[in-house]
C-alpha cells in the first residue's frame, strides 16, 4: 500500500492564529515591565519563541545583552526566583489576553479542509499551558478551526520542545502508525526540532510568524522588496534547523504536502 500524509501537526501562534505571533512576545514585554520594572525589547522577547513560557522566560534572561542588563540593574545573574515572579505575571495577562490574538491566518480553513478532504487529520501543539489554551481554544472554534487533537506545553510529564513530545503525543491521540506520514508545520525553531526529533516531515512558515514579526496588515501592504528581506531574516533564523520545507504561510501548504506524498510513494522518509 502506498503510504501518504495521514496527519498535519500545526503550531498555534504564527502558524494558524495571530498573524506575527505578537499574543505571547509583547506580554512577555509586559510582564517585565511589571514585574521588575525592567526593559527588554519585543526583539529580545522573539529569540527564544516556540519553548515553554517558563523555559522561554529562563532563555531570554540568558541572552548576552539581557544577561548584562540584568547584572548592571540588580549586580546579580537573574535566577529561578525571579524567572517565577516573571512567570507569574506572565500568565494572568496572557490567558486575559491571548482571545484577542485569535483571528486565523488567512488561507487557514481552506487548507484545513483540503486536508480533511484528503482524509489528512488535523494535530497541534502549542508552547501555550493549558490554561492559556483553554482560552484561545473556543475562541478560535468560534473563527472556525477545531483541530482533531490539541496538546499543551504543560500537558505531558516528559516536558515540551523542543522535545518530540508533544508531537507524539499527537501521533497516539490521532492512531497514526507511521511517524513518516506526519508533517509538522511552525514558525519557530525549537517547533521544527520538535518535528525532527519526532521522525516527522518539517515545514517551517517564514511570514506569518514569529521570525518575520509581520503584523498582517503589514504583510498584506509589503512590497516584493520588503517580503524579500522578511524571507532572508527568517530564513537566516531557521537556517540550522535543516526544515524539510520553507514557506510564507499555511496557505501555500497545499503544495508540500503534494510533494511529500510523492515523495513517501517514492519509497522516501523525513
Amino acid at each position: 500500500m502506498t503510504k501518504q500524509i495521514q496527519a498535519v501537526i500545526f503550531d498555534w501562534a504564527g502558524t494558524v492564529v495571530d498573524f506575527g505571533s505578537f499574543a505571547p512576545t509583547t506580554i512577555f514585554v509586559e510582564a517585565f515591565h511589571r514585574e521588575y520594572d525592567f526593559e527588554i525589547s519585543l526583539a529580545e522577547a522573539r529569540v527564544p519563541m516556540g519553548l515553554g513560557k517558563w523555559d522561554h522566560i529562563k532563555a531570554v534572561g540568558e541572552l548576552p545583552e539581557v544577561a548584562a542588563r540584568w547584572q548592571d540593574r540588580f549586580g546579580r545573574a537573574m535566577n529561578t526566583e525571579d524567572i517565577d515572579k516573571i512567570y507569574h505575571t506572565f500568565m494572568p495577562l496572557q490567558v486575559a489576553k491571548v482571545a484577542e490574538h485569535a483571528d486565523l491566518i488567512p488561507g487557514t480553513l481552506d487548507v484545513v479542509a483540503a486536508l480533511k478532504a484528503q482524509k489528512i487529520q488535523i494535530g497541534s501543539c502549542s508552547g501555550y499551558p493549558r490554561v492559556v489554551m483553554n482560552e484561545l481554544l473556543p475562541a478560535a472554534a468560534a473563527r472556525g478551526f477545531e483541530p482533531d487533537c490539541v496538546v499543551a506545553t504543560d500537558d505531558l510529564t516528559a516536558g515540551g520542545r523542543p522535545g518530540p513530545f508533544m508531537a507524539l503525543q499527537n501521533v497516539i491521540s490521532l492512531g497514526i502508525g507511521d511517524v513518516a506520514c506526519c508533517v509538522k508545520v511552525d514558525d519557530s525553531v525549537p517547533g521544527i526540532e520538535e518535528g525532527h526529533h519526532a521522525g516527522m516531515w518539517t515545514v517551517a512558515l517564514l511570514l506569518s510568524g514569529n521570525e518575520a514579526g509581520l503584523t498582517e496588515a503589514e504583510f498584506m501592504r509589503a512590497s516584493d522588496s520588503e517580503l524579500d528581506f522578511a524571507r532572508e531574516k527568517a530564513r537566516k533564523a531557521f537556517q540550522c534547523s535543516n526544515a524539510h520545507y520553507q514557506i510564507d504561510t499555511i496557505a501555500d501548504l497545499p503544495a508540500v504536502i503534494m510533494d511529500i506524498n510523492q515523495r513517501l510513494a517514492a519509497g522516501e522518509r523525513p
